[in-house]
């Protein structure tokens, strides 16, 4: 089985043309199958072998070791992925997986700011030094544009246009969108290119050299985008349930709230799927409904 997740793995990798990240991701989940095997059964069986029975007992001690329900299902996801390659090269002649129903989702809503909450936010990173424009151009564009962190550290020169106003932005699988951007973005991008210093490498790129650098003039991580909005969360005062991605959902629950249709902000979030839209939607009506009940003298 080993032999035949290393070379799902590669698959993935030369085929897919999948990210990192999810090749990572499957890697996690295949191979936390198959501890699971050696430690339960004392190996690891071929790939053919395993009976949805044994699956079954795998999604159990899960569910008894704490894992969330949206990881679990996940799990669930990356082992029938696994399997429909196996039985299209031949490995497997079934698809054991296939049966396991993944255990039903808690509706949780996304964690939103206030217009203004969002206004200290934007305004907490100090403007006298680069770092400080920077970390305030990358608020205003996450929160303007409504962009995944990993789609703000993988901005490049080339995809900002500053006359239509747009940014081409990478998203999930490497599917490309267009963004619109605000004009206070715009400005603050501006602002911070005045006093950006890059490393030689990254000038030498051209149009593909990164719009966010750190303080060696090298592409930023999300990892430090993540630390950096920690840092002004705390100088804003904001609930500490805030992430990068709160910037994205404000985004969205703002536009609805202020009458855009679904649809447009489905594009606009780069969502393949329009269920996963909606649930700003429900967050929208759960705001307007705490309005309701604060303002109407009859309400309660």
């Amino acid at each position: 089985m080993r032999k035949s997740v290393t070379q799902f793995l590669r698959y993935l990798a030369t085929e897919r043309n999948a990210s990192d990240l999810t090749i990572k991701s499957y890697r996690e989940d295949l191979f936390g199958l198959m501890q699971w095997l050696e430690t339960t059964l004392g190996s690891v069986p071929a790939a053919d072998s395993l009976s949805p029975q044994t699956l079954r007992q795998y999604q159990s001690a899960l569910q008894e070791a704490g894992y969330a329900r949206t990881t679990i299902s996940r799990k669930l996801a990356s082992l029938r992925s696994f399997y429909r390659f196996a039985q299209r090269q031949g490995i497997a002649t079934s698809n054991p997986a296939k049966p396991l129903r993944n255990p039903r989702r808690q509706r949780k809503l996304p964690h939103v700011l206030s217009t203004e909450e969002i206004g200290r936010l934007l305004a907490a990173p100090p403007t006298l030094d680069p770092a400080g424009l920077r970390d305030r151009a990358i608020l205003e564009t996450m929160y303007s544009a409504g962009l995944r962190v990993s789609e703000v550290v993988g901005l490049s020169d080339g995809d900002l246009d500053f006359d239509e106003q747009i940014t081409r932005v990478r998203g999930k699988g490497r599917k490309e969108r267009i963004s619109p951007l605000g004009s206070y973005a715009i400005d603050a991008i501006h602002q911070y290119k005045c006093k950006r210093t890059r490393a030689t490498t990254e000038e030498s790129k051209g149009r593909d050299a990164a719009v966010f650098v750190n303080r060696f003039g090298n592409r930023l991580t999300t990892r430090s985008v993540g630390r950096m909005l920690e840092k002004y969360i705390g100088t804003a005062g904001l609930d500490a349930r805030t992430s990068p991605h709160t910037l994205r959902h404000s985004f969205a629950t703002h536009l609805l709230d202020r009458g855009a249709d679904i649809r447009s902000v489905q594009e606009l979030l780069g969502h393949k799927s329009l269920a996963t839209t909606q649930i700003y939607t429900h967050v929208s009506t759960a705001n307007l409904r705490a309005i309701y009940e604060k303002a109407h003298p009859r309400a309660n």
